[in-house]
């Protein structure tokens, strides 16, 4: 057995921890760039207690999914205003977006020297400038991993910046601040979190430390994603979901996803799909048929066994076989009304070059048994 286990220097968590951010931000720097979402609200109130604490802000948005264009600019704004400390607060891709500038500030060259795929895919070699994630969504854990997730318009594909230099130097979770998602986003990124605990479970670089927290995760999730979804009020399971995103974003740093994020990051780069709506559509098909492989072909124990404990989690029933928990995710999907890929778009003309990228996608690595192309395209029509 060998494995490592990172993540962010310090994590505060629990209801009213914003008030936080002002002080731990004044040990960490003067002059910040703040990033955040297009409207701007998430932060009314902060700039103030950020000033009072002898902090100069300069504000940077973020429409949708970050490109590398828009960390281009960001990281322009940050050196054109000196900025010595990075603060993101919003969902994951704000978070994404803040990590990325903060891991550029401090390292020379075009950020096209660092990227995966699309780039040379050389390592930073210089910490990232201070950086605070404070999420505001409760779906990656952006806010204790090691990249960010970008997207190569030209390409049209979406890649990493990928460093253990760049884990969050403070991340701050508040669940008080997500009580006001909309259901749509609070089913869509509640998915995504319960996907990177169930991902990195079952995947083949689990590992004893990422285990205990998908389990813990995952009865969090299962228990409370319903009732945040109906009622987004509900302290308690705001706060399970807020849990079940920092553990899942734990979990994934330090072991591996699988195919389900294996074809989101092609489709998400492909078709203006959000990517927590792409998992939760693809997570149910992606486990019957990786389910499937392994009793065809590679019938390991282990393997067969980690799917009926997802199951059991999930369900609650300690007598549910690997079939029940694939059910109660296909039931959970259809009470939150998750679409289907095609609304975004997507037909049978592109399953090819869906699966071709896929393939390639570095999450693809980490799904328990190879999946085989005439497997791949028939999740894709299933998902369709």
């Amino acid at each position: 057995m060998h494995f490592e286990f990172a993540t962010a220097t310090r994590i505060v968590f629990g209801p009213e921890t914003i008030k936080e951010l002002a002080p731990s931000a004044k040990s960490l720097g003067t002059r910040a760039l703040i990033v955040e979402g297009e409207s701007g609200q998430r932060i009314a109130g902060l700039t103030d207690q950020l000033g009072e604490a002898g902090i100069s802000i300069s504000e940077f948005h973020v429409s949708g999914e970050p490109t590398v264009a828009v960390v281009e600019a960001g990281l322009e704004q940050a050196r054109a205003g000196q900025c010595d400390l990075v603060i993101s607060i919003g969902g994951g891709s704000v978070i994404d977006c803040g990590k990325a500038i903060a891991g550029l500030m401090t390292n020379r060259g075009r950020i096209y020297d660092y990227l995966e795929v699309v780039g040379k895919g050389k390592p930073l070699t210089n910490p990232s400038a201070h950086f605070i994630a404070v999420p505001t969504t409760a779906g990656t854990g952006s806010e204790v991993t090691r990249n960010a997730v970008l997207t190569a318009v030209d390409q049209r594909v979406k890649v990493s910046l990928r460093s253990p230099l760049m884990l969050p130097r403070l991340a701050i979770v508040d669940p008080e601040l997500t009580y006001s998602l909309p259901p749509e986003i609070t089913a869509a990124s509640g998915l995504d979190a319960l996907t990177q605990l169930i991902e990195p479970f079952l995947s083949n670089a689990s590992n004893p430390i990422t285990d205990a927290i998908c389990r813990e995760g995952m009865r969090r999730a299962s228990r409370s994603l319903r009732h945040a979804y109906q009622d987004g009020n509900n302290p308690r399971a705001r706060e399970d979901m807020a849990l079940a995103s920092l553990f899942g974003g734990m979990a994934l740093a330090n072991a591996r996803l699988g195919a389900v994020h294996g074809f989101a990051g092609p489709i998400g780069g492909m078709f203006p799909a959000p990517h927590g709506a792409i998992c939760a559509r693809l997570l149910s098909v992606v486990l019957e048929m990786n389910l499937k492989a392994l009793r065809d072909r590679a019938a390991k124990g282990s393997d067969l066994e980690r799917f009926t404990e997802m199951s059991r989690l999930l369900t609650g029933d300690q007598d549910s076989c690997a079939e029940d928990g694939i059910q109660w995710l296909q039931e959970l999907c259809a009470s939150l009304k998750v679409p289907p890929l095609a609304t975004y778009g997507i037909t049978e003309l592109d399953f090819r070059e869906i699966v071709a990228q896929a393939k390639k996608a570095s999450s693809m690595k980490g799904n328990p048994i190879e999946l085989m192309d005439h497997e791949l395209l028939r999740i894709m029509e299933l998902a369709l």
